[in-house]
């Protein structure tokens, strides 16, 4: 996870809701390296006590605890919020029952074992929803969850879904390189990246751009403008 987006989880509360004991340790010690305030619970209604009094912007929870309220405490915090980040803990992965879990209103799902790249992945993808278009310079903003980029606060700059990728990894490497290997591993899809190809592809993609932000690092890669 980039250490921006670390940075960010500092500033949030999370609620864990897990029955087993040794498990909801493990989950709890890990969270505590990320946030900010880390709240547990081993059953569902002392789960949604907590919610009510903590306002926790995430909920992990799991959904087959002992007494069976997982769901229960689902639909309980969606009767009136649908804000708060909900993340549950399953071990079932058939379409039918995975359904149901999309149906219930829940933001992601997590197949158990529950790992540290998973629950990276989970955390990710709501603070990219959440975060704010970034500035690649003055007048060139970056909207990171639709990817867009806006020139002058109003003017979506039309891009092909590659230009839109590549820039979102400059972003990602802001501060660093991002290096020819990287670009070809993740916008070649496994394809071979000739050098006409990568430089056709920069060129075409500046030409676009009201500004350039793209700056070339001979013989590594690129970076943003600074």
């Amino acid at each position: 996870m980039r250490i921006e987006l670390i940075e960010e989880l500092k500033n949030l509360s999370i609620l864990c809701v897990e029955d087993d004991f040794g498990i909801r340790q493990s989950i709890v010690n890990t969270l505590k390296y990320y946030f900010k305030d880390v709240y547990e619970s081993s059953n569902g209604k002392e789960a949604f006590e907590l919610y009510e009094y903590y306002k926790p912007k995430i909920i992990i929870t799991d959904i087959q605890m002992r007494d069976g309220d997982g769901i229960e405490l689902v639909k309980k915090i969606r009767e009136n919020d649908f804000e708060t980040m909900l993340i549950m803990l399953t071990a079932h992965s058939t379409e039918e029952y995975l359904m149901d879990l999309i149906n219930l209103n829940i933001n992601h799902y997590i197949l158990k074992p529950l790992n540290l790249t998973k629950l990276s992945i989970a955390l990710e993808k709501y603070l990219i929803k959440s975060l704010k278009p970034v500035m690649l310079s003055e007048e060139l903003l970056f909207d990171l969850q639709k990817r867009e980029l806006i020139y002058k606060n109003s003017e979506v700059i039309p891009l092909r879904k590659r230009e839109k990728d590549f820039l979102y990894l400059l972003y990602e490497k802001k501060g660093s390189i991002l290096r020819y290997e990287e670009i070809e591993s993740e916008l070649w899809n496994d394809k071979e990246m000739t050098v006409y190809a990568l430089k056709s592809f920069i060129k075409d993609l500046r030409n676009k751009l009201p500004i350039n932000v793209i700056k070339n690092i001979p013989q590594e890669g690129y970076t943003l403008q600074k």
